[in-house]
């Protein structure tokens, strides 16, 4: 059986078509997706349509949630202070440009997502067991993702997909093969390129496409999407950039 997982499209829809032509190429039985599917791009609207279409399965991501709900920003902004410029960004300025772009139906169907998805020995989550804003990064020795992750183990889980960092990897650790599914929209890695998991008889494997970036970033920039320019200059480098101070 062939599965494949995408996740943190971000509102890429260049990006995201991207993947689709290379699904159709791959011809994966089942396609999941991982969350984070709207906020930061400037075709929020056609990336859920999109997915629906295509009848997708998937999971909530935090910058899904936050749509509708600020009850972690607190949390956050106590954890991080030096992130407060980002979190004002994401709760005060996009979020809520996002949500109107959406509307409200999409974001309805947006608030049915599960938590965890489950597909066979397969277990599939935006970041962390619980946590929808925290996860282990690529560079998270196995004590730690095992920690994270094991209580999947012990629910029958072989294979662990999360998303949310935007960097991929896959890992055995112990009994489990943790995997990390990259971002389509928005990679944080240093390479620009889309990337997606594809799980071929339980052997998982990164998947990167190149799609037009400046296809993506001139309909960003030509767009009312706020702070743009930042988004757009995240695109191009694949990693991530700090908002601006002054975001409004």
């Amino acid at each position: 059986m062939r599965i494949a997982i995408i996740a943190d499209i971000h509102g890429n829809l260049t990006a995201l078509e991207a993947v689709l032509a290379d699904l159709r190429r791959q011809k994966p039985d089942v396609v999941f997706h991982g969350g984070d599917l709207v906020f930061g791009g400037c075709n929020p609207a056609e990336v859920i349509d999109c997915i629906q279409q295509e009848g997708w399965q998937g999971v909530l991501g935090n910058t899904d949630e936050m749509l509708w709900t600020a009850e972690a920003r607190a949390g956050l902004e106590a954890a991080a202070p030096k992130l407060k410029s980002l979190f004002k960004v994401l709760f005060n300025v996009c979020g809520p440009a996002t949500r109107k772009m959406i509307g409200e139906s999409r974001l309805e169907w947006l608030r049915r997502l599960p938590a965890e998805l489950r597909h066979e020995n397969l277990a599939l989550l935006h970041a962390g067991p619980g946590n929808l804003w925290r996860a282990p990064m690529d560079t998270a020795d196995d004590a730690e993702l095992a920690e994270t992750y094991g209580s999947l183990s012990a629910a029958s889980a072989a294979i662990v997909v999360y998303c949310h960092i935007h960097r991929p990897f896959i890992r055995k650790v112990g009994s489990m093969t943790i995997c990390n599914t990259g971002s389509v929209g928005a990679s944080y890695d240093g390479d620009p390129r889309a990337s997606y998991l594809l799980i071929n008889n339980g052997e998982p494997a990164i998947r990167r496409v190149e799609y037009d970036l400046e296809k993506e970033v001139g309909r960003l920039l030509a767009s009312d999407y706020p702070l743009k320019e930042w988004i757009a200059e995240t695109r191009r480098r694949g990693s991530y950039v700090p908002p601006p101070e002054e975001n409004g």
